[in-house]
C-alpha cells in the first residue's frame, strides 16, 4: 500500500498534534494538586500520566508511518522525473 502526499502530510500532522496536547495535558495534571499525596503520586497522576504515554505512543507511531509515506512519494516522484 502507497499513501499519497496529502495523507502522509495529515499522518505527520496529527503525530504532531498528539505530542503537543499530550505533553501539555502531563504538564497540567503534573501541576494539579490532586496528583500527590503526602509527596507520592495519587492514582489520578497515574491514570492520566498511563494513558498519555500510549497516546504518544500511538502519535508516534502514526508519525513515523507518515514521516515514510512523504519519503516513499519523494523517492516516487524522484524516479518519475528521471524516467
Amino acid at each position: 500500500m502507497t499513501l499519497s502526499r496529502g495523507a502522509s502530510l495529515f499522518l505527520l500532522g496529527f503525530g504532531a498534534w498528539t505530542w503537543v496536547i499530550w505533553v501539555t495535558l502531563m504538564v497540567n495534571v503534573a501541576n494539579d494538586p490532586r496528583s500527590f499525596s503526602a509527596g507520592s503520586p495519587t492514582g489520578f497522576l497515574v491514570v492520566h500520566w498511563v494513558l498519555a504515554v500510549i497516546s504518544l505512543a500511538l502519535g508516534t507511531g502514526i508519525a513515523v508511518l507518515g514521516w515514510r509515506g512523504l519519503a516513499a512519494a519523494r523517492r516516487r516522484s524522484a524516479s518519475a522525473a528521471d524516467e
